[in-house]
């Protein structure tokens, strides 16, 4: 059983310094035990009606349950896009001992 409900939050960005930037950020303040920035892709998607086709970093930021909310005030505070994508995704199943790891990399519930 995970105490902290491990969950796994997904933003893309315009950059690797953008990506790298909130990753250092929630890293540093325990929001997230790790943040993986994935190398650039093409992201097509339609915004003010009109088709985009663009360059963006994904990251995976794996947190907890109740740092969630932070997470989400983070990014959009911080995100260079008016409308950042967030998307949490729920961990169903995580190896005993990585989830010790990330509970112990990040701050723990107030």
């Amino acid at each position: 059983m995970n105490i902290n409900n491990p969950l796994l939050i997904l933003t893309t960005v315009s950059s690797k310094e953008e990506g790298e930037r909130i990753a250092s950020k929630l890293v540093n303040n325990k929001l997230a035990a790790c943040v993986n920035i994935l190398p650039q892709m093409t992201s097509i998607y339609r915004w003010e009606n009109k088709i985009h086709n663009e360059k963006e970093f994904l990251l995976t930021i794996k947190t907890a349950k109740y740092h969630e909310q932070e997470v989400y005030d983070y990014i959009k505070d911080n995100h260079s896009y008016d409308v950042p994508e967030i998307i949490t995704l729920e961990i169903k199943k995580i190896d005993k001992k990585y989830s010790e790891w990330l509970n112990s990399s990040i701050r723990p519930m107030e």
